[in-house]
């Protein structure tokens, strides 16, 4: 899925282990990985020459697909996200990664959005 901005959108900066990483601005993609199966989805954040800057998993309980064939997850609220490199040889790699929102994730338990269950999965 492509969620490059139009013309003349503002691009979108985030604080990421102590730098700031551009993850969004004209030309950038990004791209959905969302399997069948399992219980986490991965997203890939590249910059306009189509170098990756972000990865980004989602934990889920649950995907499928829509009427018109459109991947759709259940989110549980925890998410890993992660920097990285790509090596001369284009051999992506992580460099840095860290669990993210887990207070999202007790915040969804305590309010009893999520059971203890699908808190234990994510």
């Amino acid at each position: 899925m492509d969620y490059s901005p139009g013309q003349g959108a503002t691009p979108l900066d985030i604080l990421l282990f102590g730098q700031t990483v551009r993850v969004l601005d004209s030309g950038y993609r990004w791209v959905d990985f969302i399997p069948a199966s399992g219980h986490h989805a991965l997203k890939v954040q590249m910059d306009a020459r189509g170098t990756p800057v972000q990865l980004y998993v989602d934990i889920f309980r649950e995907s499928g697909l829509d009427t018109a064939g459109v991947p759709w997850i259940n989110d549980l609220y925890l998410d890993v996200v992660a920097l990285c490199t790509v090596e001369l040889d284009g051999t992506w790699r992580v460099h840095r990664a860290e669990i993210i929102d887990v207070d999202e994730l007790e915040e969804a338990l305590h309010r009893g959005l999520i059971t203890a269950e699908e808190a234990t999965l994510a």
